[in-house]
C-alpha cells in the first residue's frame, strides 16, 4: 500500500472515531438533559401538589405560568383563590399523587383526595415551561374538563345523626333546636362602652373577656358579622341587648349530668380526625365519648350530595360525584330514663355509682356515675372556665365509676358462701364459736389480723351475713382451700370481656389469678385482698342469686339476645343464701335493716371495703349495697359510694331507686 493511501485511511479512521465520539457525546448530553428535565418536572409537580395537600394555596402560584388567553379569566392570585375556594368548599383532604409521567415538556399524573362525598380520583395532564420549572396552568388542572369561567358547585346533604333512645323510646341523645348566642361588632360600640358591653356579655355567658375579644379579632370578622360565642339548648328570656342569637340544629342530652358518662357527647371533627378517617370532612360531627363514640359510625350515617362542574351560564357540564345520603340509625337501649334520673339524684353529688338490672334478662336499667358533668356544655362548646372547674374538681366528674374496678367488700360474701355450699365445705346451720373482734390463722401471719365489727358468738351462715362477719367468712374460705375456691370462682366472669360498648378491665381474682398466701385467700373470701370488680361486673356476678344459680350477662342494647351461663352455683345454694339475705333486711341487727321500712320483698347484702396503708388505722371506706326483688326477680340494684363519710352509706341512698323499681317492674 502506498504511503498516501495509508495516511488517508488513517485520517478516515480518526475522522470516523471523532464523529462517533461526537455522536456519543451528543447522545449523552441529550440523555442528561432528558433526565434533568424529568427530575425537574417531577419536583415541580410534587411541590405543586404538596401545596395542595398542605392547604398552602398561596404558594401554588410559585409553580405556574399563565398564558395570555387564560389570563383573561385568571391571574396568579385568582388561581390561588380559586383552589382555596374549591378545595375548602368540598372539604378536600388526604390529597395523594401517583403515577407521575414526564416526557419532554409534557406531563401527566393521578391525583386522589377525599371530599365530603367520598374518594375522588382524576388523571391530569399538561405542559411545562421554563425548563420544566413552571406548569402552564389551565382550569382543567382543578378538575379535568374545566375551562374558561367554569365553576364548581358542591351541595352537601348531611345525614341526620341517629338518636339514642331508652327502653321506652324516650330520647337520651336527641337532635333538636339549639341557639347560638353571639354578637355583631357594630352593636358593641367603641371605647369604654364597648368594654362595658363585653364585660356584661362575659358575665352572662360565663366566658372571659379575653375569650370574647379573641373571637372578635378573627380575620373573617366584619362590623356586621354575626360572631358566635356560645351555644345553648334553650333560649334565655333575659338576653342582654348586645347579645344576638341564631337558631340551629344540634345535639342535646335531656338527662344532662344524670347520664353523661353513659351517653358521652359529640364534637366537630378536627384535622387529625379527618386525616385518620376519609369519611370525615371539615364540619363533620363525631362522637367524642361514651355511646356517642362507641356507636359513632352507626349514629353518624353517611352524608350525601353532589359535586358538579357548571359552565359560565350556570348550566351543568359534568357531575363529578353524586351520593345519596344515608341517615344514621337510632340506638335503642335497655336503660330506663326515669330510673336513671332517680338513681343519679339519690347519689346527691357524692362520688359513687348506681347500677340497676333486670336479672332475668340482663337488661341494664340504670348506669349512673357521680359526680358528673353536663354533656350539653361539652357538645355546644364549653368555656375554659367551666372546663377548668370540672377538670380541677378533686371528685373527678369525668371519671366513670360504674366501669371502674373496686374491691367489692362484704357483698362478695354471698359468692364465697355459695361456693362453700356447693363444695360441701360450708354447713349453713353449723355454729362456730368466734371470740373477740380480731383473729388470725396462725403465728405465720405475724402481726396481721382479720377484724369484724360485731362481737357475736356462736356464728352460723345467716348470722355471718346479717352481721357481715369477716372472721367467719375468712375461716370458711380457708377451710375450702384455694383449689376449691378458685374452681368455684372460675365459673363466674373473672378474666372475661363483657359484650358491652363500655371500656372496662376484666374482673380479677388477684393480680396473678392465684392466691400467694393464706392471708390473701382469707381476705378474698370477704371481698378484699386483690379482688377487683366494677359495679356492672358485681351485679352480673350476683345475678346467680335471683336466677337460682344461672349467671345472666348484662346487655345494654335492646336488640341483643340474653346470654347466660348455666349452673354457676347450685339452685339450693342460691336459695339458702337468698333466704339469709332476706334476714339482712328483716332482722333488726341486719346491716340493711334500714330497707325494711320500705315494705318491699327484697334480699340484700351490704359491703364496706376499707382502703388503708397500715393496720389498726382508719382508711377510706367504700360502701356497697346489692339488693334484688325476691317476689318476681324483676330488678336488682348495686349501689356504691366512694369514700363514704360517717353517717352516709350506699344502703342509705338506695330507698328512692328501690321504690321506683318496685312500682314499675313486677
Amino acid at each position: 500500500m502506498k504511503k498516501n493511501e495509508k495516511n488517508n485511511k488513517k485520517i478516515m479512521i480518526i475522522g470516523l472515531a471523532a464523529i462517533a465520539i461526537g455522536a456519543a457525546g451528543f447522545l449523552g448530553y441529550t440523555t442528561f438533559q432528558a433526565r434533568t428535565a424529568k427530575k425537574t418536572g417531577e419536583e415541580t409537580i410534587t411541590a405543586f401538589t404538596k401545596a395542595l395537600k398542605n392547604q398552602n394555596y398561596d404558594q401554588l402560584s410559585n409553580y405556574i405560568t399563565i398564558d395570555a388567553k387564560t389570563q383573561k379569566n385568571y391571574s396568579k392570585k385568582a388561581v390561588n383563590e380559586k383552589y382555596q375556594a374549591v378545595f375548602t368548599g368540598i372539604g378536600a383532604n388526604n390529597v395523594k399523587i401517583s403515577d407521575i409521567k414526564i416526557k419532554g415538556d409534557d406531563f401527566s399524573y393521578e391525583l386522589s383526595f377525599s371530599t365530603g362525598l367520598g374518594s375522588l380520583k382524576n388523571n391530569y395532564s399538561g405542559t411545562f415551561s421554563d425548563q420544566n420549572k413552571k406548569i402552564n396552568w389551565k382550569p382543567d388542572l382543578i378538575f379535568p374538563t374545566m375551562s374558561g369561567k367554569d365553576t364548581v358547585s358542591y351541595q352537601n346533604d348531611p345525614a341526620v345523626r341517629g338518636e339514642i333512645l331508652d327502653r321506652n323510646d324516650a330520647p337520651i341523645a336527641a337532635n333538636g333546636t339549639v341557639y347560638r348566642l353571639g354578637v355583631t361588632p357594630v352593636k358593641l360600640g367603641s371605647g369604654s362602652g364597648k368594654n362595658t358591653a363585653i364585660e356584661e356579655i362575659a358575665t352572662y355567658t360565663g366566658l372571659t373577656t379575653d375569650e370574647i375579644n379573641t373571637a372578635l379579632d378573627q380575620g373573617w370578622v366584619e362590623d356586621d358579622s354575626f360572631v358566635p360565642l356560645a351555644t345553648v339548648n334553650s333560649l334565655p328570656e333575659d338576653l342582654p341587648e348586645e347579645l344576638d342569637y341564631q337558631e340551629a340544629t344540634g345535639r342535646n342530652y335531656p338527662l344532662g349530668e344524670a347520664a353523661a358518662q353513659l351517653t358521652g357527647y359529640v364534637g366537630k371533627a378536627t384535622a387529625e380526625d379527618i386525616e385518620k378517617n376519609n369519611a370525615l370532612v371539615s364540619g363533620s360531627v363525631i362522637g367524642r365519648a361514651g355511646l356517642e363514640l362507641s356507636y359513632d359510625k352507626q349514629l353518624r350515617g353517611t352524608d350525601g350530595g353532589t359535586l358538579v362542574i357548571n359552565d359560565k351560564n350556570g348550566d351543568q357540564k359534568k357531575v363529578l360525584q353524586k351520593v345519596n345520603k344515608k341517615d344514621g340509625k337510632n340506638i335503642k337501649l335497655t336503660i330506663d330514663s326515669q330510673a336513671q334520673q332517680v338513681a343519679y339524684q339519690s347519689l346527691g353529688g357524692q362520688p359513687g355509682s348506681s347500677v340497676a338490672m333486670a336479672p332475668k334478662s340482663g337488661e341494664l336499667l340504670v348506669l349512673a356515675s357521680s359526680p358528673s358533668f353536663d354533656p350539653n356544655l361539652m357538645t355546644n362548646g364549653i368555656s375554659q372556665t367551666d372546663y377548668d372547674a370540672y377538670n380541677n374538681d378533686a371528685n373527678l366528674p369525668f371519671s366513670n365509676r360504674f366501669s371502674t374496678g373496686y374491691a367489692p367488700g362484704s357483698t362478695f360474701k354471698t359468692i364465697t358462701a355459695s361456693i362453700g355450699l356447693d363444695a360441701g365445705t360450708l354447713n349453713p346451720s353449723e355454729e362456730i364459736a368466734i371470740d373477740g373482734l380480731k383473729w388470725q390463722g396462725d403465728s405465720t401471719w405475724g402481726g396481721y389480723q382479720i377484724t369484724r365489727v360485731s362481737e357475736v358468738s356462736p356464728v352460723d351462715l345467716e348470722t355471718a351475713l346479717v352481721y357481715s362477719d369477716n372472721i367467719y367468712m375468712a375461716q370458711q374460705t380457708l377451710k375450702m382451700g384455694s383449689k376449691t375456691f378458685l374452681a368455684g370462682l372460675d365459673k363466674f366472669i373473672f378474666g372475661e370481656k363483657l359484650d358491652l360498648p363500655i371500656s372496662m378491665n376484666p374482673a380479677q381474682i388477684s393480680n396473678d389469678g392465684t392466691f400467694s398466701s393464706d392471708i390473701l385467700l382469707a381476705d378474698t373470701g370477704y371481698g378484699q385482698g386483690q379482688l377487683l370488680l366494677n359495679p356492672i361486673q358485681q351485679i352480673t356476678t350476683y345475678s346467680v342469686l335471683p336466677n337460682k344459680g344461672t349467671l345472666v350477662y348484662p346487655k345494654l342494647l335492646a336488640s341483643k339476645e340474653t346470654k347466660t351461663k348455666k349452673a354457676a352455683i347450685k339452685e339450693s345454694s342460691a336459695t339458702t343464701v337468698t333466704t339469709d339475705m332476706q334476714a339482712v333486711v328483716t332482722d333488726p341487727n341486719g346491716t340493711a335493716y334500714i330497707l325494711n321500712s320500705l315494705g318491699l320483698p327484697i334480699a340484700a347484702k351490704t359491703g364496706t371495703a376499707e382502703i388503708k396503708t397500715e393496720q389498726d388505722t382508719k382508711g377510706q371506706e367504700n360502701s356497697f349495697l346489692y339488693a334484688f326483688d325476691t317476689s318476681n326477680q324483676a330488678y336488682s340494684v348495686l349501689n356504691f359510694l366512694e369514700n363514704a363519710q360517717d353517717g352516709d352509706s350506699a344502703v342509705g341512698r338506695s330507698g328512692d331507686l328501690l321504690t321506683y323499681l318496685s312500682e314499675n317492674y313486677q
